[in-house]
């Protein structure tokens, strides 16, 4: 049974929550190191415990098995290691030297030498055969907190407070990379058994996926609400576990989706492990007990519905006739913006497509994603033009010039490129960020490009010679999204501070700071007039705000799941918002503003999944438009109504149904609560208008 739980441990004290776990090289047995001091071992065939370690005096932070598994290492808040031997459980060796906490231990992969981590700062190697500090690594300047050994040569990494985590080359002794991007301190590094890859965990909630050919951030995988404390690989490098204060969650390597939560524990989970065989996962936490999981069959399912079918980025054209969208499936997808027709799938990316946009002519897209290209379509025929490479990470955002002649994109390699839209060639590397770099834009003028980053700053640079113009400091966390007013005057940022700010260009100070969102802020926008801001957030909502005064117009509450992208759609026929999330859905508002008041409602729903309605007749089904008969037609209804299955025809009248309560929905108006709390039981704002969205999206 995949993900489930088949057993728990009871540790035998009072004072008995887990704060380490480890598994032997071979699977025979398997040890939990308690806050009591005590180290329990138990043999995995039937859970029964062997023995009990006595020698600590303070909390067992970190326990590692040799090699060969004859011998294990442990650290303890006492400031000692101790080593043990397995099969008789006497305690071989106390070393001593730091001066504060041992925070974490390693064994070197030929079992010579262990690696400790300690509170004082400090990374120090000794010696097996002697006992004694071989060799002291000195980097960090806040306390130590994790350490571990490259399986494949002598490298080691650290992590810290600082909130960095640090590459050594044992063998000269020297710090030969430090990885930046991390927003709080490290608990957690692990190397993957292929040693091409590096984990690690933090306070901020994320895991960290770095390439250790180039030390590039590959991946930044995002759920757990609170601090990450535990990151362990499988077996075969696929998969990671990683445990926090919110419990256990599986993910994929290579996409980096969330396959599963693991729910049970009632305290902090403070260590993961992986069984050498890969098939089981054992969690140590502050309720006083180890749980053990099965994750042997068969393959995980997504953890958040739909989310395979995310949508991370939706830009409209130009002329506001149709709307381009990317996401988890990989494709970029072209909508009709009246209908919500998809027109055309352009496949070409080989993960998720990180961000899409229109050249200012229309004819032209740009599409970046995690596979580290970007790509141009042209929009017409369907074909892709050039594939752009250079980036050795994650690109993330793409913008073009006003000109058209140029775009530019932003990567987890800390760079921004710019490149010739005819060649193909990148014709400058911008440098100096000291984080993933998440979002571009160019400036209306085209004469600069404004870059935000992990690293909490926003970059403005000038286009023509590349050079740092100014630098924007206030978000307290990673920036995730920039954007110039249509006059150029403004610029609007957000991130993970769950804030969004407006900047003055001209002398870079910070005019508002827009709060009303409880989570991560992914994405903002500027209406094409300039007066309305819209921002997407990891809290499930879509915010309306003045730029003017800053006080929030509107809010659109209770969508099935993350808004990573929005974006305006003008034209001759209104203002509308066209908004994506990880339920995979693309919806399009009608903006309104009279009296004061500024009023959403709903217009139309498409997904970026696919709802197959092959050999469905509609002919003769009430309630349905012509527009409905469209998006069904796509998905292959048919117009007869002979030869139908009754099943199908089940199918068509829930759409039907469904069709006519959504009409229903979108033509009312609720008044929102104020932007400070937005309980609904609280008195609505007169100044502040919401569309509630209670169902889910088919079309």
């Amino acid at each position: 049974m995949t993900g489930v739980q088949f057993g728990e441990l009871p540790l035998l004290n009072e004072n008995s929550g887990v704060r380490s776990c480890a598994y032997s090289p071979d699977g025979i047995s398997f040890a939990a190191g308690l806050l009591s001091g005590d180290i329990q071992v138990y043999s995995t065939s039937n859970w029964e415990r062997i023995r009990t370690l006595k020698g600590h005096t303070g909390w067992v932070l970190g326990i590692v098995y040799h090699p060969k598994g004859d011998q294990m290492a442990s650290c303890s808040t006492d400031t000692t290691l101790r080593l043990w031997d397995v099969e008789t459980g006497a305690c071989v060796y106390v070393i001593t030297g730091h001066t504060k906490f041992v925070s974490g231990v390693a064994y070197s992969p030929q079992g010579d030498q262990i690696a400790s981590a300690s509170g004082d700062g400090a990374v120090r190697l000794w010696d097996l055969d002697t006992g004694d500090c071989c060799v002291t690594l000195s980097g960090h300047i806040s306390p130590t907190l994790c350490v571990a050994y490259s399986p494949k040569n002598s490298q080691i990494a650290s992590g810290s407070e600082d909130r960095t985590v640090r590459l050594w080359d044992v063998e000269i002794a020297e710090c030969i990379g430090i990885l930046s991007g991390h927003s709080d301190r490290v608990w957690c590094v692990a190397y993957s058994p292929r040693g091409h890859q590096l984990a690690s965990a933090s306070e901020d909630k994320t895991i960290r996926l770095w390439d250790m050919e180039t030390g590039a951030c590959c991946r930044v995988l995002m759920g757990h609400g609170h601090a990450v404390f535990s990151v362990a690989y499988s077996s075969r490098s696929d998969r990671v576990a990683s445990g926090g204060m919110d419990g256990v969650r599986l993910w994929d390597v290579e996409t980096g989706v969330c396959l599963q939560t693991l729910t049970g524990h009632g305290d902090t989970v403070y260590s993961v492990n992986y069984s050498p065989k890969g098939d089981q996962i054992a969690s140590g936490s502050g309720d006083k007990t180890v749980r053990l999981w099965d994750v042997s069959s068969g393959p995980l399912r997504v953890d958040s519905k739909g989310y395979s079918h995310g949508v991370f980025s939706v830009k409209c054209s130009p002329k506001g006739d149709q709307i381009v969208s990317g996401g988890m499936d990989t494709t970029v997808q072209l909508w009709d913006a009246q209908t919500g027709v998809c027109l055309k799938v352009l496949r070409g990316h080989t993960t998720t497509v990180s961000s899409v946009t229109y050249s200012s002519q229309g004819d032209q897209i740009a599409s970046s994603s995690r596979d580290n290209t970007v790509r141009l379509w042209n929009v017409e025929s369907g074909d892709c033009r050039h594939v752009l490479r250079g980036h050795s990470g994650y690109v993330q955002d793409v913008a073009f010039s006003p000109q058209g002649d140029q775009v530019a994109s932003v990567s987890c390699d800390q760079s921004a490129r710019l490149w010739d839209v005819t060649t193909g060639e990148c014709c400058a590397t911008l440098n100096g960020h000291t984080g993933n770099v998440n979002s571009v834009a160019y400036s209306p003028d085209g004469r600069q490009i404004a870059t935000g980053s992990g690293d909490r700053t926003i970059r403005l640079w000038t286009v023509e010679n590349g050079e740092l113009h100014q630098t924007l400091r206030g978000h307290e966390n990673y920036v995730r999204s920039v954007v110039y007013s249509p006059q150029g005057s403004q610029l609007a940022s957000s991130g993970g501070d769950m804030t969004v700010r407006l900047w003055d260009v001209e002398d870079g100070e910070c005019r508002f700071i827009l709060v009303g969102h409880r989570d991560c802020v992914w994405c903002v926008t500027y209406s094409q007039k300039g007066n309305l801001l819209a921002s997407g957030s990891h809290d499930k909502t879509v915010r309306l705000w003045d730029t003017v005064s800053g006080e929030c117009r509107a809010a659109i509450q209770n969508f099935q799941d993350i808004i990573r992208a929005v974006d305006w759609n003008t034209t001759s026929d209104g203002v509308y918002l066209v908004t994506g999330g990880d339920d995979g859905s693309v919806l399009k508002w009608q903006v309104v503003e009279e009296e004061g008041l500024c009023r959403v409602r709903l217009q139309w729903s498409a997904t970026n999944g696919t709802l197959t309605m092959t050999g469905a007749s509609i002919e003769d089904v009430r309630g349905l438009t012509q527009t409905n008969k469209q998006l069904l037609k796509q998905r292959g209804a048919v117009g007869e109504p002979e030869h139908l299955f009754r099943e199908i025809s089940k199918k068509v009248m829930t759409m039907a149904s469904v069709v006519f309560k959504l009409k229903q929905r979108s033509d009312k108006v609720v008044q929102d609560p104020s932007p400070n709390d937005i309980s609904p039981s609280e008195q609505p704002s007169p100044q502040v208008e919401e569309t509630n969205i209670d169902w889910v999206s088919i079309f």
